[in-house]
């Protein structure tokens, strides 16, 4: 199976020539180019998340007891539906008070959530949990506890599971410490195939194609797969790209 993660970029009409409508049909190009099993995106508004599950044929959206608002950006899982069964899931506010919507605590500078489901991988009938987020991008307190909730979700439920999104941090950093812990079992797909940590995994770019700060956008998964393949997605037309982050995607299968 492929797991993709992809930060869109949000709504923002003062990206001009960079605004959604010029390149929202690349981000569907590149997810059906890629075919990812499992889709999880960051920053999509819901004009948007309903742009893609109008235009993604065979993919589904889960976002089954989602609040929606204008203001959002929801991290959002898709999934093939001739591959998967979804039976549980929903959103969570990574604050003190997970079921307010648009919570925050610490110095979070925006409302921060995890979107999850229970999937049912139909080759193989086997469970698995999966996990999107987008950690603040401001403060380093609030991406730690925001880290440790996740961390502490995946290993009261136990099981195979996926964690991926955009996580504001680098590799080595304390967030991903708490997230590849030997208690969440959890492992970064890159790091798993012994990949360098220099422009070639940077993920960000700022709608420029040139690679900056380092690899923010992650794909965690437990020791229930094995790492097949990795790669960052620099795929653009005529230096158009389809978002300002790299879309990174991890070929996985079950171990055993």
């Amino acid at each position: 199976m492929r797991a993709m993660t992809f930060n869109l970029r949000f709504e923002n009409d003062s990206d001009g020539q960079n605004s959604w409508d010029f390149r929202r049909n690349l981000v569907v190009e590149t997810v059906l180019r890629y075919d990812p099993s499992i889709l999880g995106t960051q920053e999509g508004t819901r004009n948007q998340l309903d742009y893609l599950a109008r235009n993604l044929p065979g993919y589904r959206m889960h976002a089954p007891v989602r609040v929606w608002d204008d203001t959002c950006q929801y991290p959002t899982l898709f999934f093939r539906e001739d591959q998967f069964d979804v039976s549980q899931g929903g959103d969570i506010w990574l604050s003190r008070t997970p079921n307010v919507h648009r919570s925050k605590s610490w110095d979070s500078a925006f409302p921060r959530m995890m979107s999850c489901g229970l999937f049912l991988h139909l080759p193989s009938k086997r469970e698995l949990r999966v996990v999107v987020t987008h950690l603040d991008h401001m403060g380093a307190e609030a991406r730690m506890e925001q880290a440790a909730r996740i961390a502490d979700w995946v290993l009261d439920r136990g099981g195979p599971c996926i964690v991926m999104g955009d996580f504001n941090d680098s590799p080595g950093s304390p967030v991903h410490r708490i997230l590849t812990s030997s208690d969440t079992r959890l492992e970064d797909t890159w790091n798993a195939l012994g990949g360098d940590e220099n422009t070639d995994s940077m993920t960000y770019h700022k709608f420029q194609g040139i690679p900056q700060v380092c690899r923010m956008d992650w794909i965690l998964v437990s020791r229930d797969f094995v790492v097949r393949d990795a790669v960052v997605i620099r795929d653009h037309v005529e230096g158009l790209y389809p978002s300002d982050h790299f879309p990174y995607m991890a070929t996985l299968e079950w171990r055993g």
